[in-house]
């Protein structure tokens, strides 16, 4: 056979006479992007990715059908190449009704793979579910415990009755997993690089772990005895036994972390010698000083800051509250000084709150339970005063609120209603209002207005070069533990690329995402919602023993089951999605859909014309591979799909045993099913 040499982005290459470009640029390792083209098949240059540029040649040319000729000098990545691959990708993706994950991942902060995991524990795989989760977080069975699941909120059991119970699905399966104690950790080899992180919270921990995995050797710095952050001392025990987040912790020990506790920041240590004895640091310090509510009395016994008299309770010795107690504030920080409040043994727990109850921020479960156990709540009053005698509290006059008009963000602001107040009887007043950063010891880092670290929300990288910053302490402040370990997962992968001498900040991966409404779901099961059995109020609200008893494995099961697999099976094969991520970060383009239509004709194929973008090949495969013929073009233009024929009678088993068409298939629109 003939040889010919061309040249593909600077590289010489040598093919044989009659090859395409793009069959010469594969073997020679050079990826040029196609959906519609396949070696077992003619060239049809449907999709219009694989365009390329060559000197001297006025128009683009397809490589997957151009026959290469001697001395072509090509460019796969010209500027014109890219215009025309993106335009291509957002034209397809512009008629594209699929969704690539589930909304319940893209909503977890931490980028877990809700539906692989809960398909997991529906399947009776309780290990593959933990190993699902610690791909992206190594905490499950305290976070289970305690997030407040945004992932549910997005949900669309929710259409039908009720969303998938799925943080204490996660709750489940690792606390049987930790039970076996025998997940396998696998890391890379040791690169000798060393990592310094400051702060052993759940975002410190999360970025320790990651980074450790990848080879390198990581040091947590923590000022507290134990590590853990405000997972071992802002959430109480009834909530989150430290039993199981000492199990936790000691997985991530297993996998190379070392953790000195007792270590002080600017008193042990500078910050300067950490620096200088690295070669990267993740500041992790979170947000341990309680917001003032800034009335007169502050100064007075027994007013505390709701994350202080937290953190008293964790270690043991909490601080004396009395009889009377009144805590200020509508989060759950609020809710769990309350709580705890109560089980220490104080006769009249109240929250106020200057807005409504629908208004609070708090889980609408913790208020509920918090009820259950005798927390009164007064709702539409501020603390504009705390009054003492001798120094010592004894009672709070509140300033009573009505709501006025909504903000930019649609909530009703609270107004004071002019001399108008209420008073209340106190022993002990409880501030949880929010938390601010003490940046003691890390005054080389620039800080914010707010007085937060600066941190880029992308690259992590602070004002220090090799400095990096995630979790309550940068840029939003405090806010959930799984937000904080998502941002410890990306900024280990940051830092790791700067350990290997790139810098690659975070970006948010392109996905396909479908809209829906009740319609779509009119022809589902309606199932209810597990129930997760909770110990009795009365008896609960007398010791801080776990208030939840677990799901049995039956429930669990059967509540993973309810689970609409919304996300697409061939996410992770996916060659459009991987392209359209490649280069895409929005798609200009909008307009009608062929909505998502699956059937199964086929019986043993599910096919779905919404996720088709009719490049071909599956048509082309039963045609020239198969020799069958049995699908189809049907239609002209926008409305074309591919559609099966049933001359024969025993196309059906003939589909069962072949499958090329699925094999074959770039985007998911065919599954096979058994």
């Amino acid at each position: 056979m003939e040889k010919i040499k061309i040249i593909i982005n600077g590289i010489p290459l040598e093919g044989e006479k009659g090859e395409t470009i793009l069959q010469i640029a594969r073997r020679g390792g050079v990826e040029i992007p196609t959906l519609c083209e396949s070696e077992l098949v003619k060239n049809y240059g449907a999709c219009g990715l694989c365009v390329v540029e060559a000197k001297g040649m006025p128009k683009l040319m397809r490589a997957c059908s151009t026959v290469a000729s001697d001395g072509m000098d090509i460019d796969t990545n010209s500027p014109r190449v890219l215009a025309s691959r993106k335009l291509a990708l957002e034209l397809l993706m512009s008629d594209h009704d699929g969704d690539c994950k589930g909304p319940c991942g893209l909503n977890c902060p931490a980028g877990t793979d809700v539906q692989g995991y809960v398909k997991a524990i529906a399947d009776g795989d309780d290990a593959e579910a933990v190993r699902i989760l610690r791909e992206k977080l190594p905490l499950p069975a305290s976070i289970g415990r305690v997030c407040p699941h945004p992932c549910e909120k997005a949900c669309r059991r929710k259409y039908l009755e009720e969303p998938i119970s799925i943080a204490q699905l996660k709750f489940f399966a690792a606390d049987r997993v930790l039970a076996a104690d025998e997940q396998e950790i696998v890391k890379e080899a040791p690169t000798g690089k060393k990592v310094a992180v400051i702060g052993a919270g759940p975002g410190g921990l999360t970025s320790a772990y990651f980074l450790a995995l990848k080879g390198h050797s990581v040091t947590i710095y923590e000022q507290m005895p134990k590590a853990g952050g405000m997972l071992r001392y802002g959430i109480p025990e009834y909530r989150l036994p430290k039993a199981v987040l000492d199990k936790e912790i000691a997985h991530i020990q297993k996998a190379g972390v070392e953790i000195r506790c007792g270590v002080t920041i600017g008193k042990d240590i500078s910050f300067e010698e950490l620096k200088a004895q690295n070669d990267a640091v993740i500041v992790a310090i979170g947000a341990w000083t309680g917001m003032k509510v800034g009335c007169p009395g502050e100064e007075l016994k027994g007013v505390y800051g709701g994350i202080e008299f937290l953190r008293t309770v964790a270690e043991g010795n909490p601080v004396p509250l009395g009889e009377k107690v009144v805590i200020v504030g509508g989060g759950n920080t609020a809710m769990d000084a309350c709580r705890s409040a109560v089980r220490l043994g104080a006769k009249e727990v109240s929250v106020v709150y200057r807005r409504t109850e629908k208004e609070m921020p708090a889980e609408k479960i913790e208020i509920e339970e918090a009820k259950e156990e005798g927390v009164n709540f007064r709702f539409l009053v501020n603390p504009c005063e705390l009054i003492g005698e001798d120094g010592v509290l004894k009672s709070v006059k509140l300033q009573v609120m009505e709501l006025g008009e909504p903000d930019a963000g649609g909530r009703r602001s609270p107004v004071p209603v002019e001399g108008k107040f209420e008073y209340i009887e106190a022993d002990s007043f409880i501030a949880a209002i929010g938390q601010k950063v003490c940046p003691k010891g890390f005054e080389a880092l620039e800080l914010n207005r707010r007085g937060i670290i600066a941190a880029d929300e992308n690259s992590f990288r602070t004002n220090i070069e090799g400095v990096f910053a995630i979790g309550d302490a940068t840029n939003k402040g405090a806010s959930i533990a799984v937000e904080a370990i998502g941002e410890g997962n990306r900024a280990a992968a940051v830092v790791d690329a700067y350990l290997n001498g790139a810098d690659v900040p975070y970006r948010r991966p392109f996905v396909s995402e479908r809209n829906v409404c009740e319609k779509d779901f009119e022809d589902r099961e309606k199932l209810p919602r597990a129930v997760m059995p909770t110990r009795p109020a009365e008896e609960r609200k007398n010791d801080f023993s776990e208030i939840y008893l677990g799901f049995s494995e039956e429930a669990a099961r059967k509540e993973a089951k309810r689970c609409l697999e919304c996300g697409c099976h061939d996410y992770k094969d996916c060659k459009l999605i991987r392209y359209s991520d490649m280069y895409l970060n929005d798609i200009r383009f909008e307009g009608a859909k062929r909505r998502t239509e699956s059937e199964t004709k086929l019986v043993h194929i599910e096919r779905n014309n919404g996720k088709c973008i009719l490049c071909g090949l599956c048509v082309r495969v039963c045609d020239e591979v198969a020799n069958k013929g049995i699908l189809g073009l049907v239609g002209r233009g926008f409305t074309t799909v591919v559609k099966p024929e049933f001359a024969d009678v025993n196309v059906a088993k003939i589909c069962a045993e072949c499958g090329k068409c699925v094999e074959l298939c770039p985007t998911g629109a065919l599954k096979k099913l058994i």
